[in-house]
């Protein structure tokens, strides 16, 4: 699942007419860095929601073979967004990616897949140290204990790939919501865990996070 329905708004002007994932990052939409690390991992199917120039968006999507989970005439927040999409997702659990980051080191797809335990799981998130989370402002997200089990606060910041059993969803009564509801039930049960990712990120959801993001691409961030 590609969560790309989002207003950008932290781009200012770049996103009047753009939408956030199709914004050039070294030469190629934004989303394509995405999308290669999700094929790359072997997803199938892949799925995008759209909601903000939703046109734009299937124009570049339906030809890649991405399947659209559109949100008219609301947007749905990840957790109303991800629901929605379910029935072309299929069973089981649930890959899902922002797209507006750039991760420069081991998949982090295939990360998660490596660590995935659903004995003990209902989530794995990969996360990234703050010192190596470039474009971050603020703190981090999440702490992480010898079993890599988290809670809320600390160093690590959630990258935006995960591994998700989604069936808890149907229990929330909202139509919109974010997946920090369900994410809530997990830290209660201890089934909410973090793989740390290696190598380095780059947040794209603000202006400065392009020219960052092509430096680590490039390979000369410090």
């Amino acid at each position: 699942m590609l969560f790309a329905a989002g207003f950008g708004t932290r781009m200012g002007a770049l996103t009047r007419h753009c939408p956030k994932p199709l914004i050039p990052v070294a030469g190629r939409p934004l989303i394509a860095h995405t999308v290669d690390l999700a094929r790359a991992a072997g997803g199938d199917p892949l799925v995008a929601n759209t909601h903000y120039l939703a046109d734009q968006m299937r124009t570049y999507l339906e030809p890649r073979g991405i399947l659209i989970s559109d949100e008219q005439p609301e947007i749905l927040d990840t957790g109303g967004g991800l629901r929605q999409a379910l029935p072309l997702l299929g069973s089981g659990p649930v890959i899902t990616m922002n797209t507006d980051a750039i991760w420069d080191g081991p998949n982090p797809v295939e990360l998660a897949l490596s660590q995935w335990d659903p004995d003990r799981m209902d989530a794995l998130l990969v996360c990234v140290p703050l010192p190596r989370a470039a474009g971050r402002k603020g703190g981090g997200d999440f702490s992480a204990d010898e079993q890599r089990r988290i809670t809320r606060g600390g160093n690590l910041v959630y990258g935006g790939v995960q591994i998700l059993d989604p069936s808890g969803l149907r229990q929330i009564p909202d139509q919109t919501f974010s997946l920090n509801l369900l994410w809530n039930e997990m830290l209660e049960t201890g089934r909410l865990f973090a793989v740390e990712y290696p190598g380095r990120w780059c947040d794209v959801g603000h202006p400065e996070g392009i020219a960052l993001a092509e430096a680590v691409l490039r390979g000369d961030y410090v």
